[in-house]
């Protein structure tokens, strides 16, 4: 981003973390996904990224040390995240090269995917025993899908569920994972030339607006059903992961 951003830039940007912060403030989680989803309509995934990635530390930051399971986490999830970030380091230009416009199909496709497995409540299981290699791999394949789209959900997440993490553990889980990947991508930007000054406003308007989502969200978190409201953010993914593949698809036959 060499220029400095204009004011309706900057204006969407405050709308889509206002609405990314309500949602994580609300369920947990969804920040990233959210922002990059809808940042990609409006400019290059690389460039979204790089707004997002700083929000995305602060926010999921706290996760990693509130809360007791942060020693049994690393000695759980170590595998999965040296994989994912030999992942995201190994395909750094996948973001930046001259093929990344099928990032944002890849993106809109892992949407999809994201709300069919949600809605559908699939549930997987990993034995206990397995969990060291199966996570090894999923890392890998989390860190080149997130180097190439900005999102680490698919398949980590499905993943850290399928090894019968708690509650409140996972929620920690989460938060270790999403700070640890998000610090290899945000290497990446830096060797790529995106993280630099230009950004610094655009990350400010995304830092205040996400946090302010957030406090609406929690406001809100135990006055409605978290249920309904979770089944309704995920046929938002499907439509938005639909829109941007759709619209790639076209644009590149055009």
């Amino acid at each position: 981003m060499s220029n400095a951003p204009s004011d309706p830039i900057l204006l969407i940007i405050a709308a889509v973390f206002l609405l990314a912060g309500f949602i994580k403030g609300t369920i947990g989680m969804g920040l990233p996904t959210v922002a990059m989803g809808l940042l990609s309509t409006r400019m290059p995934l690389a460039h979204a990224l790089a707004i997002v990635i700083v929000p995305a530390i602060v926010t999921n930051i706290w996760q990693t040390f509130v809360g007791p399971y942060l020693r049994d986490i690393m000695r759980r999830l170590w595998p999965l995240m040296t994989g994912t970030v030999l992942g995201v380091w190994a395909a750094g230009g996948l973001i930046t090269g001259p093929y990344a416009h099928y990032g944002t199909i890849v993106l809109g496709v892992l949407l999809v995917i994201y709300a069919i497995i949600g809605l559908a409540k699939v549930r997987f299981t990993v034995a206990r025993k397995n969990e060291g290699w199966v996570g090894g791999i999923v890392g890998v394949i989390t860190g080149v899908v997130s180097a190439a789209t900005g999102v680490q959900t698919i398949p980590s997440m499905p993943f850290m569920q399928a090894i019968g993490l708690e509650k409140d553990e996972l929620i920690q889980a989460l938060g270790v994972f999403f700070t640890t990947a998000t610090l290899a991508q945000a290497y990446n930007l830096a060797g790529a030339g995106l993280m630099n000054t230009a950004i610094v406003v655009p990350t400010s308007v995304a830092m205040l607006a996400a946090f302010a989502g957030m406090y609406l969200g929690q406001l809100v978190r135990s006055r409605m059903n978290a249920e309904t409201f979770r089944r309704w953010f995920l046929i938002s993914m499907l439509l938005l992961g639909c829109y941007l593949a759709g619209d790639m698809i076209l644009r590149l036959r055009a």
